[in-house]
């Protein structure tokens, strides 16, 4: 009996770990900067997107964002929202092709938002928001390019992109997809908190499907100890 309740804790212990490793893994691939809702229309009017920008310094903390817009796909009509402990600065660009809308022809877009004065602690986040009046209805992807700096100097650039099929890249820049669903309307708040309630439940969706075949596995090689040590006896 001994033996076989020494199996059985060695299987246990195995699935902890396994189980542990499953997370870990899902926590790392998250903690870069993304957009919220990760979605839209193309065209869609009267929107707004979210930054979610975390802290991955075990010591250092965030003090400045600067986040680049597309220009050759510009979004149109965009305003900061205030963020408390934050100053935003707006820097507009000329456009080598100007947008024709139906107010008028458009020959600036804002083509850089930057966030210095506040901080974003180790292990913790700031969201900032930008509302737009119109996206681009041309493309199928808006990347936004981003840098972060830390309070000891360090500069992590999320500026990759994945190419068609392959695996996330290690710093990547966060990405709008354009979609050609009809509409072109949508609440800021209401887009972002869905958006991000459906990412979070397809994410717990999917450890919990890992955590159980994960427990399935231990409890089988378990199983397969006991017999083992019951006929070694």
């Amino acid at each position: 009996m001994s033996s076989a309740r020494t199996a059985l804790r060695r299987a246990g212990l195995g699935t902890a770990l396994a189980a542990t490793a499953v997370l870990t893994a899902a926590g790392v691939a998250s903690a870069h900067v993304t957009v919220h809702p990760d979605s839209y229309a193309k065209g869609a009017t009267d929107g707004a997107l979210t930054f979610r920008v975390p802290d991955e310094s075990d010591t250092a903390r965030t003090t400045k964002v600067q986040l680049f817009l597309p220009t050759d796909h510009p979004l149109l009509g965009v305003l900061v929202s205030p963020h408390d402990g934050w100053t935003a600065k707006v820097t507009d660009t000329k456009l080598k092709t100007p947008v024709k809308t139906d107010d008028g022809t458009i020959t600036d877009a804002v083509s850089e938002i930057t966030w210095t004065g506040g901080k974003i602690g180790p292990g913790q986040y700031e969201d900032f928001d930008v509302a737009f009046g119109q996206l681009p209805d041309d493309t199928a992807r808006l990347a936004f390019k981003t840098l972060q700096t830390y309070s000891d100097g360090k500069v992590v650039r999320w500026i990759e992109e994945a190419a068609g099929g392959d695996e996330e890249p290690e710093n990547p820049a966060p990405v709008l997809k354009l979609t050609s669903e009809t509409g072109t309307s949508a609440a800021p708040k209401a887009s972002a908190t869905a958006s991000a309630a459906s990412a979070s439940d397809s994410t717990a969706r999917g450890l919990g499907v890992a955590g159980l075949v994960v427990g399935v596995l231990g409890l089988a090689a378990g199983a397969f100890a006991v017999v083992r040590s019951r006929r070694a006896q």
